[in-house]
C-alpha cells in the first residue's frame, strides 16, 4: 500500500475543508506557523501542501503586511482551462472518441439550445449574429472563431452559468491541420445554414424547434468529427 507524502495529505484537509464549505472564498488560511503547530509537520512541508493547492487554483498567496494565503474566489476562466486541459489529454491519449464526443455535445448542447430559445435577452441574439460568418470568403481561423461563439453564446443564452462552464472546453480545442483536411466549403455551407437556421429559431423563442435544430446540426456534422474533427467545429 504506497503512502501519500505529508504535503499532499495535508493539502487533501485543506481542500476537503475548502470544497466542505468549511473555508469559505476570500477567507485566510491559517499562517504557516500554525499549520505547523496544527499538523506537526515541517515549514517546508506546509509550504508545499500550499505550493500544491495554489497549482489547482484553490487559494491564491499575496505578500505583504495584509498577506498570507487566502480560499480563492471562483474563477470560471481558470476552471475552463483546467477542464480544456484534461479534455485535451483524453483527446490526445484516444481514450476519448470521436463518437464520444459526439455524444457528449448531443447531451448538451440540445437542450442548451432550447434553454437559449426560452431565456436569451437582446445582448445574447446581438452576439449570435456577431458569430455568423461567410463560408465563402472568411478565413478558417475566422471560421473557427466564429463556430466556437456561436455554441458558447447559446450556452451562455441558456442561463446556466455550469452549463456554459462544461460546454466550454468543447469548443477550446481546435485541430487546425484536422479542420483544414476535413471541413472542406460544403461543411462551412451547412454549418451557416445550420447556424442561421437555429438563431432564427432562439429569436422566435421556438424552444422545441430550437432543440431539433440543434440535434440535426450534430448530426450533419459526424461525417467531418468521423476525420478527428473532433473540435472546434
Amino acid at each position: 500500500m504506497t503512502v501519500a507524502p505529508a504535503y499532499q495529505v495535508l493539502a487533501e484537509r485543506i481542500r476537503d475543508d475548502i470544497m466542505s464549505g468549511v473555508l469559505r472564498p476570500g477567507e485566510r488560511l491559517p499562517t504557516e506557523p500554525q499549520l505547523c503547530e496544527q499538523s506537526g509537520l515541517s515549514r517546508s512541508t506546509v509550504r508545499e501542501a500550499l505550493r500544491l493547492l495554489s497549482s489547482q487554483h484553490l487559494i491564491v498567496t499575496m505578500r505583504g503586511v495584509n498577506g498570507g494565503s487566502f480560499v480563492a474566489e471562483p474563477d470560471a476562466g481558470a476552471l475552463g482551462a483546467t477542464l480544456s486541459d484534461g479534455v485535451g489529454l483524453l483527446l490526445a491519449s484516444g481514450a476519448v472518441t470521436g463518437d464520444d464526443f459526439l455524444e457528449v455535445r448531443r447531451m448538451l448542447e440540445v437542450p442548451a439550445a432550447g434553454l437559449a430559445a426560452a431565456r436569451r435577452g437582446a445582448q445574447h441574439l446581438a452576439e449570435l449574429e456577431r458569430a455568423m460568418f461567410d463560408p465563402d470568403h472568411d478565413d478558417l481561423a475566422r471560421r473557427i472563431e466564429a463556430h466556437a461563439s456561436f455554441h458558447l453564446t447559446v450556452a451562455a443564452a441558456s442561463g446556466n452559468s455550469l452549463l456554459s462552464l462544461v460546454v466550454r472546453p468543447l469548443y477550446s480545442l481546435a485541430n487546425r491541420d484536422a479542420v483544414e483536411l476535413a471541413a472542406r466549403p460544403p461543411f462551412w455551407h451547412a454549418v451557416d445554414r445550420d447556424h442561421r437556421a437555429l438563431l432564427a429559431a432562439i429569436r422566435a423563442q421556438d424552444v422545441a424547434q430550437a432543440m431539433e435544430l440543434a440535434r440535426q446540426h450534430i448530426d450533419n456534422i459526424r461525417p467531418a468529427e468521423h476525420m478527428n474533427v473532433v473540435a472546434g467545429v
